[in-house]
């Protein structure tokens, strides 16, 4: 949470009107446009990845990724070679000693759950409901919402909003999202308030929003395209 909003207590907090949440996506769009992302039915990479992003600079996430991919021709041969082999290849996105744990004990979680020995898919999440699909993601070592919600909005552009630490901080500011609530609670928030179809681009609009301008420290207030309508803003 951003240490310049104050806690709201969960009795105290009313949700956004609906109006207000529009004229935020309609400013949010006049500055950074309608982002196209179409699903790429990928969700072991989509998994991968995310968990590669972890702690990192999308470039450092990005060549870890690569690298794992030319070392590896398949998911299955990730999962069976030594740990520190993949150690090895994602060295440069960062705590790769974790970050290796973790995708080996991922992809053996979900070889334990097909029905196929030895193969790794999660193509049945594309027609299932979605809250069947996320319960499986989050009940994976070291997955929960965000991960979840990545997988489900990227791979098959199903309902779900990534709320990332970028999309939580401008949320909070702008009190689209409850000051002060646990990331279960804003994922179900960021739901209700955004309409059907437009998950993406939410997600992406608030991210890039993030990191340009409503900056951790010292946002740039004076500049915000939504400094009329943030209740935190700066002098």
């Amino acid at each position: 949470m951003p240490s310049d909003v104050p806690t709201v207590p969960k009795a105290e907090w009313r949700a956004p009107r609906r109006d207000r949440v529009a004229r935020i996506r309609e400013r949010l769009r006049d500055v950074y446009g309608v982002p196209l992302a179409p699903p790429h039915e990928d969700p072991l990479a989509e998994l991968v990845l995310t968990v590669l992003s972890q702690s990192t600079s999308d470039r450092n996430r990005d060549v870890a990724f690569l690298r794992l991919r030319r070392w590896f021709a398949t998911w299955e041969e990730v999962r069976n070679a030594p740990v520190s082999e993949v150690e090895e290849a994602i060295r440069p996105g960062g705590i790769s000693k974790v970050k290796s744990q973790r995708i080996h004990d991922i992809l053996v979680a979900i070889e334990d759950t097909n029905t196929s020995p030895g193969t790794l898919d999660l193509d049945w999440m594309r027609d299932a409901p979605v809250s069947e699909s996320r319960d499986f993601l989050c009940a994976l070592p070291g997955v929960g919402r965000k991960t979840a919600a990545c997988v489900l909005l990227f791979a098959y552009g199903l309902r779900d909003i990534p709320v990332d630490t970028h999309v939580s901080r401008v949320g909070m500011r702008l009190h689209l999202l409850r000051p002060g609530a646990p990331f279960e609670e804003l994922h179900d928030a960021m739901l209700a308030l955004t309409p059907p179809g437009a998950e993406l681009e939410f997600h992406v609009n608030l991210l890039r929003h993030g990191r340009r301008t409503c900056h951790a420290q010292r946002p740039r207030c004076a500049s915000c395209t939504l400094r009329a309508t943030c209740p935190s803003r700066r002098a």
